[in-house]
C-alpha cells in the first residue's frame, strides 16, 4: 500500500494490484506495506505554466486509447514530433489527432475517419502535445461545473 499526496493536500491510499489471467487468488496487497510520497502533479506535469486539461469528445481516437469523455493532459511546452497525439485549433474547432508533420495532416486513430490535410487557407493553431489521458469512471463535479 502506498500513500499518495494529491494536489498537495489530500492523502490517499494506493494499493498496487497486479492481476494475472488464470490466477484465482493472490496475496493481500497490504502484506508488504510500503510508504511512498507521490505527487501526481509532479509526476505527470513537467511545466505547470504550459499545461492544461482537455476533455475528449467523439470516437476518432479510440485506437489510441482515447475515448469520449476522457481527460487529456496537454503540454504546450513539448516539442511536437511526427506521430504525436496533439490538440489543435483547426478552423475554429478544437481537435485531438495524431500529427503527420511530413504531409501536414491530422490523422485519426479510427478507420471510420479519413486523414485531414492542413492547407495554407486553413486556420491551424497547435495547442500542445497530449502527454497522457485519464478514463473517468465517475463524472467530476468540478469538471462538470466548468463545462456549463
Amino acid at each position: 500500500m502506498y500513500s499518495v499526496f494529491f494536489d498537495g493536500n489530500v492523502l490517499m491510499k494506493f494499493i498496487p494490484i497486479l492481476i494475472q489471467a488464470g490466477i484465482s487468488g493472490f496475496e493481500s496487497p497490504a502484506a508488504e506495506y510500503k510508504e511512498l510520497g507521490l505527487s501526481l502533479d509532479k509526476l505527470l506535469i513537467s511545466n505547470p505554466d504550459a499545461t492544461f486539461f482537455g476533455l475528449a469528445q467523439g470516437e476518432s481516437m479510440i485506437e489510441a486509447g482515447i475515448f469520449d469523455g476522457d481527460l487529456l493532459l496537454v503540454d504546450r511546452s513539448e516539442n511536437v514530433k511526427d506521430g504525436d497525439v496533439i490538440v489543435a485549433n483547426y478552423n475554429g474547432c478544437f481537435t485531438c489527432k495524431y500529427i503527420d508533420k511530413k504531409y501536414a495532416r491530422l490523422l485519426s486513430a479510427s478507420p471510420k475517419y479519413q486523414p485531414v490535410t492542413i492547407s495554407p487557407e486553413d486556420e491551424f493553431q497547435l495547442e500542445g502535445v497530449v502527454t497522457c489521458s485519464f478514463r473517468l469512471h465517475r463524472k467530476l463535479r468540478e469538471l462538470l461545473a466548468c463545462m456549463h
